[in-house]
């Protein structure tokens, strides 16, 4: 059971910390030989709108993208995201990055040590890291997720969810945040009103910049 005093937030990865949609756009672009413009912004959570059957399906070029084109090594973090985990690791948050990224047979090795590599890359803080779908067997006071599935089982189980608005998630319940402001925002008040002390941020000139700026070289760099 979770202490008293400890406030964990489980965090999703893909569409919340990491920008999947980006990665995954530049990947089909190069793939169909068009422009990632070309592929529509406002899209559902199965990539209908990019016809993706002629290309093999999006499980194919998913494959693809991990295994061949190291796509969780390599894809762009959403703004704000590091900032704010350091804040709310100094506040005393417990940070849990939960993600159902084994989804590709024999590609496990590939799919955990690049999703290292990149948190570590992004100078990301946490104290646990899961791979699994079912999140509700990951105990959290509070979740962030796109996926509208893994939002209503985690409510289904009583769990309280942030959603992270994304185009395939406008018709799931509030609330919601749209930023990474939001959601520290959102932490931090459910921590007070859960009565657990929110540590002080440390007076230390420069130590944010310093985290943020120190990326550590990936171990599958050449």
């Amino acid at each position: 059971m979770t202490q008293p005093s400890t406030f964990v937030l489980g965090v999703d990865l893909d569409g919340v910390c990491a920008d999947y949609t980006a990665a995954f756009a530049a990947v089909v672009a190069e793939a169909k030989g068009c422009e990632v413009a070309a592929l529509p912004a406002d899209r559902s959570w199965d990539f209908g709108e990019w016809a993706l059957d002629d290309l093999g399906g999006f499980e194919h070029l998913h494959r693809q993208a991990v295994l061949e084109q190291r796509m969780f090594r390599d894809m762009p973090m959403i703004d704000g995201c590091a900032e704010v985990l350091w804040r709310l690791s100094d506040a005393g948050v417990w940070i849990r990055i939960i993600t159902h990224r084994l989804v590709v047979h024999w590609g496990h090795q590939i799919a955990v040590a690049d999703t290292v590599a990149w948190l570590d890359a992004n100078n990301i803080p946490y104290r646990d890291l899961c791979f699994l779908g079912r999140k509700p067997e990951v105990e959290a006071d509070l979740y962030v997720d796109d996926a509208p599935h893994n939002v209503e089982a985690l409510r289904a189980h009583g769990n309280e969810v942030l959603v992270f608005d994304q185009p395939y998630n406008h018709a799931v319940a509030a609330p919601r945040v749209r930023t990474w402001a939001d959601i520290e925002e959102a932490t931090l008040a459910r921590m007070v009103a859960a009565g657990i002390a929110v540590h002080p941020p440390l007076p230390i000139p420069g130590q944010d910049d310093d985290r943020l700026r120190r990326a550590a070289p990936s171990p599958l760099d050449g």
